[in-house]
């Protein structure tokens, strides 16, 4: 990390915690600057502001008092998740006060360069194989960070500039960067997502495409050829452009009668990939362009994607149970994913777990996906409009729940021999639980106690 006398006797607020926020205010804290952390929850039930408390930092809890802003703080860094429209940050612009996200903070003082992957879908998996690649290249040297679960802020403390930050970023992060700038940058794809937040989907596509807006001719932006839109951005952008298609040849990497192709280069098959799905072909050819603008040889990229086998909660094989197979696929917060997982399975084997936070939108589109299947069964907010969706789609078997647990105990008692249970939400997991990796795991635990024993 640099020694940088940036943030020394600034104050700056660190508005809301989870890991990030709790990233950067340690960080921030170490960097010398006056630190006040606000949270909306109560100190009694909030064990993260009251470890700050005790390292010596201003902590202000159980709501965002609109005074606390005369403070004249210098900076915010705000938790992604929380929206510009909260009239505490709607106050700060006013002033005139800047507001970035803990990603920003981290690169400001980071010594290694950054590798940023975003887009709708895909880039979990998609940093997960980069970084599993150069490893396999360079032992030791790539690290993950950002929205993967491993805040930057943390990350960089240790990082030298023999190492590489292989940042997993969201629209919310990217909405609070400013000098922000990865050397090699991943768009995987764009689809419709977090109206919620940004509130059009034009927003939503501003704030993705605010990763290359530092890039220069000297960094490489990879992007998906097989969408028009992501082809007309790309003329917007300094970068110089690397491409990837499952459907056509291109300057790039590419999928040619089978084989994963860069340039010409034969990877690899398709087939030998670790983890099965189109999608995951794609992703693997994302993952060949970085590797190969790394420097990274083929026989390196090759052993790594073969011995690849996915990430925690994304289609994760779980085990099979007297006879049934069960998968978590937590991370289908959104239709589309959910959709692609399903695309593996025989819907006539098939008992699906949805539902979860509604962000307005209606599942017609989801309709074809669960034709026929032979049971889903609904929790959280979105239930009902599921069941409904379920019901045009004449699926076998439908049950609305109240908890997780009820949704395995029905699952298990529907399933029979090679049958398949599969966890995908196609929705985010905020209405019941803070993030998409605990509902994986409350799921992974039910199973094993009811079935796993």
């Amino acid at each position: 990390m640099k020694q940088s006398k940036r943030y020394t006797n600034e104050k700056i607020l660190v508005l809301g915690l989870a890991r990030s926020g709790v990233a950067a205010a340690k960080l921030l804290h170490e960097l010398g600057a006056f630190v006040t952390v606000n949270d909306a929850k109560k100190l009694s039930e909030n064990k993260e502001a009251q470890e700050l408390l005790e390292a010596g930092i201003t902590v202000i809890t159980d709501g965002h008092p609109l005074d606390l802003l005369d403070e004249g703080f210098s900076l915010i860094v705000k938790n992604p998740g929380i929206p510009y429209t909260n009239p505490i940050l709607e106050k700060a612009i006013k002033k005139g006060i800047p507001i970035i996200t803990e990603v920003e903070l981290a690169y400001q003082v980071s010594e290694a360069p950054f590798i940023g992957i975003t887009g709708t879908n895909g880039k979990t998996t998609t940093t997960t194989m980069i970084k599993q690649i150069i490893d396999s290249y360079q032992p030791n040297t790539a690290l993950l960070a950002g929205n993967i679960g491993f805040p930057a802020s943390d990350v960089v403390v240790e990082a030298t500039k023999d190492n590489v930050l292989v940042t997993e970023l969201s629209s919310f992060q990217l909405m609070g960067i400013d000098e922000f700038k990865p050397h090699i940058a991943v768009i995987t794809n764009i689809y419709e997502a977090h109206i919620d937040y940004h509130g059009t989907r034009e927003e939503y596509v501003k704030a993705k495409w605010r990763i290359q807006k530092n890039m220069t001719k000297e960094d490489t932006l990879i992007l998906n050829a097989d969408l028009a839109e992501l082809v007309e951005l790309s003329k917007s952008s300094q970068a110089a452009i690397t491409w990837f298609s499952t459907n056509q040849k291109v300057t790039g990497a590419y999928l040619e009668d089978g084989w994963l192709t860069y340039n010409d280069e034969k990877i690899m098959k398709s087939g030998d990939l670790g983890v099965p799905g189109s999608h995951n072909v794609e992703n693997a050819l994302a993952a060949i362009c970085v590797a190969k603008n790394y420097g990274v040889d083929n026989e390196s990229i090759k052993t790594s994607l073969s011995l690849f086998s996915g990430v925690p909660h994304r289609t994760e094989y779980i085990g099979t149970f007297n006879g049934v197979k069960v998968y978590n696929d937590s991370k289908a917060t959104n239709i589309l994913a959910a959709k692609k997982a399903i695309s593996g399975f025989n819907n006539e084997q098939l008992v699906l777990i949805a539902g979860g936070l509604d962000r307005g939108n209606s599942f017609d589109e989801f309709i074809p996906t669960i034709e026929n299947m032979k049971a889903i069964i609904l929790l959280g907010e979105t239930k009902e409009k599921l069941q409904k969706a379920a019901q045009q789609a004449l699926v076998k078997e439908i049950i609305c729940v109240e908890t997780m647990t009820e949704a395995v105990e029905e699952a298990v008692k529907i399933a029979s021999t090679d049958d398949t249970i599969l966890l995908s939400p196609a929705c985010a997991s905020w209405d019941m639980y803070p993030n998409f990796e605990t509902r994986g795991t409350e799921f992974v635990d039910e199973i094993t106690k009811q079935v796993g024993k």
